[in-house]
């Protein structure tokens, strides 16, 4: 995936903005390796407020298990960068929030804190619908931290336009 500059960061934020306004949606983030750059990208568009509810950071074990419920037995059994993680986070987005949309990420953004299993660049994005079931999408992203997180927002914002 080519590294997306702002001005295309934008541009998938407006399709995701156009969207979930035509369906009459919310949007809610749970963000661990990308720091709030997806909700800071979806809140740069006027208007957004029509669709964005809110965004929860959760760098910690502890905030991804007080803010969205995640079991600390998925964190001991498969760690925070994982499928079964990332679908905990983004139901408990759900749960946590007014929204009737939500997509979470968590990953190695790096340079440090890879390993053989997980290198960095090993990211899980989870999307999810009020009601509906999580579907989560493992990715492999190169380049340094920026080029890793820029990868990761526009990936999550894609699959919500996507549908």
């Amino acid at each position: 995936m080519p590294i997306p500059t702002d001005t295309e960061l934008d541009q998938l934020a407006r399709d995701v903005g156009d969207r979930l306004r035509a369906g009459h949606e919310m949007l809610a983030t749970a963000e661990s390796c990308t720091g709030g750059w997806i909700a800071k990208t979806v809140t740069g568009i006027s208007g957004s407020s029509d669709w964005f509810d809110c965004g929860m950071v959760v760098y910690s074990y502890e905030a991804k298990q007080a803010m969205l419920g995640v079991r600390p037995q998925t964190l001991e059994e498969h760690g925070a960068v994982s499928r079964e993680c990332v679908v905990e986070m983004v139901s408990g987005a759900l749960v946590k929030s007014g929204a009737s949309v939500a997509v979470a990420v968590t990953g190695i953004a790096g340079p440090g804190g890879g390993s053989p299993d997980k290198p960095v660049g090993t990211v899980w994005i989870g999307w999810k619908r009020r009601g509906g079931y999580a579907r989560a999408e493992l990715f492999h992203f190169d380049g340094d931290r920026d080029a890793v997180r820029r990868q990761t927002v526009a990936a999550a914002l894609a699959g919500i336009a996507e549908g």
